[in-house]
């Protein structure tokens, strides 16, 4: 009896802490993956980035958010030396600008305790220096407080001002579709910093 009132006790914690008005969750680098695919005249170029930190706050009554997620930029890697180096010398320039970053600063919809439910969240996505808006829409599933997050995102790299890869002989498509699967938890209350005004 015991037992079965502790696990409830749990898991009320966790239902109490997602229903809440206001939430920080916290990315975890070690278990999000980030892949981008791109399309060429021979085949199709696939390739990784890593999530260096992600923390997002924000509060369901007045739908506002901040934090920051920060990729590497520097650590894009699609299996191929000779590619990469373009890749990072012409196209990211990541010596330059090491860091692909992503600041929320709205959100609708609710994340739900247990189970799949979807946020849409309104930011600012950085890449080679220049902010873009963008809307993302995020699948959540949820398990106490443990979330995996989805998302799949379109840029037209060229339309964002960098520079197309396409030689004479090799012609690369206009736009890389980005997908993300993160693994996230929500912090606990106290641990939770102040939302910014």
């Amino acid at each position: 009896m015991f037992r079965w009132l502790l696990l409830i006790s749990v898991f009320a914690l966790g239902a109490e802490t997602l229903l809440a008005q206001e939430m920080t969750v916290e990315l975890d680098p070690a278990r999000t993956r980030i892949e981008f695919t791109v399309a060429a005249t021979l085949h199709t170029v696939h390739g990784t980035f890593v999530l260096k930190s992600g923390t997002v706050h924000f509060d369901s009554s007045t739908g506002s958010a901040s934090g920051l997620v920060v990729v590497d930029a520097t650590s894009g890697d699609s299996g191929n030396t000779g590619r990469d180096h373009k890749m990072h010398q012409e196209v990211l320039e990541s010596q330059r600008y090491p860091e692909i970053t992503f600041t929320p600063t709205r959100m609708s919809g609710r994340v739900d305790p247990q189970g799949t439910s979807s946020v849409q969240v309104d930011g600012i996505f950085k890449l080679h220096g220049a902010d873009h808006a963008i809307t993302l829409t995020l699948p959540v599933q949820a398990q106490g407080q443990n979330l995996s997050v989805r998302t799949h995102i379109v840029i037209s790299y060229m339309a964002w001002g960098l520079k197309n890869p396409s030689t004479f002989i090799l012609h690369v498509g206009e736009k890389v579709d980005i997908d993300i699967n993160a693994a996230a938890r929500v912090l606990p209350q106290a641990a939770q910093p102040a939302a910014d005004h």
